[in-house]
């Protein structure tokens, strides 16, 4: 296969040139990074899992009308996936108080929320990914308020069926952020969900045991990053036996 054009490497994935107009490859790299990229580690099969769980929950968002970026899955570590404009905003939604709210609210972690909140925040890691207001939003430009209002639409339907799905193999879901692009059809400009849903992304805790079962596992050193992920991918039957070496053998794109 021919040398495929660097198109953007972030943090946790790198993009490339797709083989058709309007496509991109997205790998999964096996780096992991927290508080804005001051910790940092390199997790075997980290990749692996994150490519075939993003896989799973996008699969099951096109299936219920729910539209993404996700065309198919390539290989162990990468996915096809549509070109989309990505709105300089994380979707952050949250079901119980965790993390930064918990901390900037005073609440118990775990507190469960009258009901799912959603957050906006600026992406900037030179800035730390600020939370931004609505009137931020509409004020500079990166959205209008019927794309907030779509987002918010959409961010309310991935929280339903993220829930749903969690709460099914006993994880509750505390909270997620996704990335919201914009694409056209001829003249008509659609959102879609963009970039990826994993437990880099997602809050996950046993339901009976409250054991963390995401990227805090590393942020807090509470043991092995790679058993929690691959715990998650059992659960939901998406991890054959064998582990992440056991994931499928690549496919490659002419």
């Amino acid at each position: 296969m021919a040398r495929r054009k660097l198109v953007y490497e972030g943090k946790a994935k790198i993009l490339y040139e797709g083989p058709e107009p309007g496509t991109l490859v997205q790998y999964f790299k096996d780096d992991a990074t927290a508080f804005n990229a001051e910790k940092k580690a390199t997790i075997e099969g980290k990749g692996v899992l994150n490519n075939r769980l993003s896989e799973f929950f996008m699969t099951g968002l096109n299936n219920i009308g729910v539209p993404t970026h996700f065309i198919k899955r390539i290989n162990m570590r990468e996915q096809l996936i549509r070109s989309v404009e990505i709105i300089p905003l994380e979707v952050i939604v949250r079901n119980f108080a965790a993390g930064s709210m918990a901390k900037r609210l005073g609440l118990e972690e775990g507190t469960q929320l009258p009901r799912p909140i959603i957050e906006f925040s600026y992406k900037d890691d030179a800035l730390g990914d600020p939370l931004v207001p609505e009137e931020y939003i509409i004020a500079f430009g990166w959205a209008t308020q019927q794309d907030l209002d779509d987002i918010v639409a959409l961010g309310l339907r991935v929280n339903d069926y993220l829930s749903g799905v969690m709460y099914g193999v006993g994880i509750k879901l505390v909270d997620f952020k996704i990335e919201i692009g914009r694409i056209w059809d001829n003249d008509f400009m659609r959102l879609i969900v963009a970039d990826e849903i994993s437990p880099d992304s997602c809050r996950l805790w046993d339901l009976e045991t409250g054991q963390k079962l995401d990227k805090d596992v590393f942020r807090r050193d509470l043991g092995n990053l790679t058993d929690a992920y691959t715990e998650v991918a059992r659960r939901l039957g998406v991890l054959p036996n064998g582990g992440p070496a056991a994931m499928g053998k690549p496919t490659l794109i002419n």
